[in-house]
């Protein structure tokens, strides 16, 4: 086994092998299973399908009776079957492109098993239908126990790697509980991730019912008898997760400076897109952009422009173009992680080939880059490259179509290279469409759910990975740096070359010494996250010098791709959905035997399934909708899998109450402002009112007093009847505290209080309106308002004040 990484290929050896023991097999095949069905994972000797152009198929049918169709018996040992009904029941294009198979021929067929039950079948043609005997059948148990080492060892693997793309998954849901995740961005979380996990459940349709509340609670029957519920149902195409990793790390890192991490998503250019999006943030004054441009040429403007108005940039994933105002690129080196992936190819055909690579598209500097540094690794060794074709900016569709294309236009093609997020995908499916699949040596680039699914099932062979939370957590540190202390000073702590390359990492399903595990890759990745969201904050929020929320825009590109569909379903309290909801665990039908317990709707939504699983989505007691998933294969959902789906919705419904827990508590924070706004501009309204400053006659104030004189209204007083004397150049200030509700010990003291200050001035404050009342309260409570002369009511203190100012009364009747 070449480093334990073509797992074809070992298969492939051991057939060739077993074909050549005496006497020699005109043809052989590795059947796998696969659930209930034979996948071929190597055929040798039909080289009348190359000829003919027919693909060779991938679907070896049903097992029966714990063996193949055409041989259940080969399930407990070696068993020598009619080769005409072996080749009728698993390759009927065998016979109509070899023709007839020669009369009285066998087929030997001999299980490869691995802990102690068939995980595959070794299938030799031979002469007759007489059991191998002797040094034959030991030599052919030789090699059906090599072919079991290398199946252990590759499920032993694929098992580690299941349970970390478990954990990841988990990991992923639960970041979610701290945020106000959309339902819509939670299913493809959940979606792409059960599928990268169960990658042989082969699940159709992965749908998210959120029970509507019908005014009787969660759930409540409407008057027809039917419930309501939100239902979102995932695209089939696998969201190119990226640029959210990207941003996670950015909002990790900003979680701990106290910044905000304003996220968006646009293609390159047109409406809506980056360039409209980097406008729209210089526009508004961010403090700070970083950018993964789509396309480099056209965002120097925008660079330019930030620049003038003193926002730092920082360009991260694809390298700006020479001599860019961007003063910053965080990213990969491209040229070597091309020149890795070229190495890793060499590995896999050290013969050499023809290897076609595929590009999301031709205008982006990191992937010229890379094919560039692959083309570098190639040179010395008997390689033909082939001109990289174009998948229309991740359509991963059309990637797989050109993908299938080229290889039936080319069917000499060794190797592929996925320089993109998408092409290892794309290839990886094409190859197995058209029954190739592990034959094609394939090197992808980045790792999402699709990536992973097919890395398990060996139909990708490896993958350059690279570090975009990195990418994200640094980009967030120095922009945070560069805002508060300058760009000049922060880029003088940083590489001269103004570079900063994150680095790749090869990684394989199985170990080899120049790369690293799947599972290895996937538990530390999710260790490192953990361990950076840990970091204790006690800057979140923290202003900027101008006193404003620090604000960085973080701008990814858009791929292309099937959106999660929204719709209101009613349904009935009988049918899957009811039923689950009812009992509140999880329920697995076969729709076509069900009876017509069913209701119509649910068998219309899922035309075709053999296997309709429901599984509840239960927080804090309750129920708050169901997990539905579909398959065509009526054995796609066992009962070991129910726990796992279990797991995942159980996480996921603590995600979704905690999002409504957030959007309740957002309500109910705006409801809250919208009155403390109210009742502050009430509160000054009355402050206002309540203590007006009137001039009556030259030099002569009035300030009447109404309600009640604490520590807070007593400065804001005193403040506004310094102001006033000033303006007017007051005398004397009459201070009427006719409207007063009390004159207690405070009271009086923030009185004498505000006279002091006023004759710091030179204007003298008398006190007018001192009821009875309050008088003989003052005097029982022992109160002094110190040398402020004093009046009953405000007549007798107008009175007085013009006597002090010169002034008299020319009418008084």
């Amino acid at each position: 086994m070449r480093h334990g990484v073509d797992l074809f290929a070992t298969l492939q050896q051991i057939v060739r092998r077993a074909m050549a023991i005496a006497p020699r097999a005109p043809r052989g095949s590795l059947l796998l299973c696969e659930g209930n069905r034979l996948v071929y994972r190597a055929l040798e000797g039909f080289d009348a399908f190359a000829r003919q152009g027919v693909n060779l198929p991938t679907d070896a049918g049903l097992a029966t009776g714990g063996g193949p169709r055409a041989a259940p018996e080969a399930a407990s040992g070696m068993c020598v079957v009619s080769a005409h009904a072996w080749y009728e029941a698993h390759l009927p294009l065998a016979i109509a492109a070899e023709g007839a198979v020669p009369a009285g021929a066998g087929v030997l067929v001999a299980p490869v098993v691995v802990r102690g039950a068939p995980a595959g079948y070794l299938a030799l043609e031979q002469a007759t239908l007489e059991p191998p005997q002797g040094e034959r059948r030991v030599m052919l148990e030789v090699f059906l126990d090599a072919a079991g080492a290398a199946l252990e060892r590759h499920k032993l693997y694929d098992e580690k790697a299941r349970l970390a793309q478990e954990i990841r998954l988990l990991e992923q849901v639960l970041n979610a509980v701290g945020t106000t995740v959309e339902p819509d961005h939670l299913l493809d979380t959940l979606a792409h991730g059960i599928k990268s996990v169960q990658i042989d459940q082969q699940w159709a349709s992965v749908e998210l019912w959120l029970v509507e509340d019908a005014g009787g609670g969660e759930g409540a029957v409407a008057a027809s008898g039917e419930l309501s519920a939100r239902v979102f149902r995932a695209g089939r195409s696998a969201p190119m997760t990226y640029f959210h990793t990207l941003r996670d790390g950015a909002v990790d890192a900003a979680r701990g400076l106290g910044i905000s991490v304003d996220f968006r998503l646009g293609p390159p250019g047109g409406p809506g897109g980056q360039r409209e999006i980097l406008e729209d943030g210089i526009r508004r004054g961010v403090d700070g952009i970083i950018i993964a441009p789509g396309a480099p040429e056209e965002a120097e403007e925008g660079f330019r422009r930030a620049a003038e108005a003193g926002i730092p940039v920082i360009v991260v994933d694809t390298p700006p173009v020479p001599g860019s105002r961007a003063p910053l690129y965080i990213g990969t080196d491209n040229v070597a992680a091309g020149r890795l992936a070229g190495e890793v190819m060499r590995r896999l055909l050290p013969s050499g080939g023809v290897v076609a690579p595929q590009r999301p598209t031709k205008d982006a500097i990191n992937t010229r880059e890379r094919i560039e540094g692959f083309c570098a690794a190639m040179e010395g060794a008997e390689f033909t490259v082939l001109p990289p074709h174009e998948d229309s900016e991740h359509d991963q569709e059309l990637g797989t179509e050109l993908a299938r294309a080229a290889l039936q236009r080319r069917p000499d093609i060794a190797g592929a290279f996925g320089v993109a997020v998408g092409g290892g995908p794309a290839w990886g499916r094409a190859a197995r469409e058209i029954g190739r699949g592990g034959e094609i040596k394939i090197v992808a680039f980045d790792l999402f759910s699709a990536t992973v699914a097919l890395l398990r099932r060996g139909a990708i062979h490896a993958t350059i990975v690279q570090r975009e939370y990195d990418m994200g957590y640094r980009a967030a540190e120095i922009v945070h740096r560069m805002i508060t202390r300058g760009v000049e000073p922060t880029l003088a702590e940083l590489p001269a070359s103004r570079i900063i390359h994150t680095g790749v990492d090869c990684v394989t399903l199985e170990h080899t010494p120049w790369s690293t595990t799947l599972s290895d890759h996937l538990a530390l990745d999710a260790a490192r996250r953990v361990a950076s969201r840990r970091v204790e904050c006690d800057a979140a929020g923290r202003p900027d010098a101008a006193g404003r929320p620090i604000e960085v825009l973080l701008i990814g590109v858009a791929a292309r791709r099937e959106p999660v569909v929204e719709e209101r379903v009613s349904f009935s309290p009988r049918s899957l959905v009811g039923r689950v909801l009812d009992a509140g665990r999880p329920l697995v039908i076969d729709p076509a035997g069900h009876g017509g317990r069913e209701d119509a709707s649910l068998l219309r939504r899922h035309a075709g399934a053999r296997a309709l699983v429901g599984v509840p989505l239960r927080a804090r007691g309750s129920v708050v909708g169901v997990l539905v998933l579909s398959s065509e294969r009526e054995d796609a959902c066992g009962s070991d899998d129910v726990p796992f789906l279990e797991r995942v919705a159980g996480t996921a419904a603590v995600a979704i109450e905690n999002a409504r827990l957030f959007s309740r508590i957002s309500e109910r924070t705006i409801e809250l402002e919208r009155s403390n706004q109210l009742q502050e501009s009430m509160l000054r309204t009355i402050h206002e009112l309540s203590s007006p400053v009137v001039p009556i006659a030259d030099g002569i104030l009035v300030m009447p007093v109404v309600g009640t004189m604490d520590a807070q209204r007593s400065s804001r007083f005193i403040e506004s009847l310094l102001k006033e004397i000033h303006e007017h150049d007051a005398q004397v200030v009459l201070i009427d505290v006719t409207g007063m509700a009390v004159v207690d010990a405070t009271a009086a003291n923030q009185l004498v209080r505000a006279a002091q200050a006023a004759a710091l001035l030179g204007a003298e404050a008398v006190l007018v309106g001192v009821t009875a009342g309050a008088a003989q309260m003052m005097v029982a409570q022992g109160l002094d308002v110190g040398a402020m002369v004093t009046h009953v009511d405000l007549a007798r203190g107008f009175r007085y004040a013009l006597a002090k100012t010169g002034g008299r009364i020319l009418y008084q009747r």
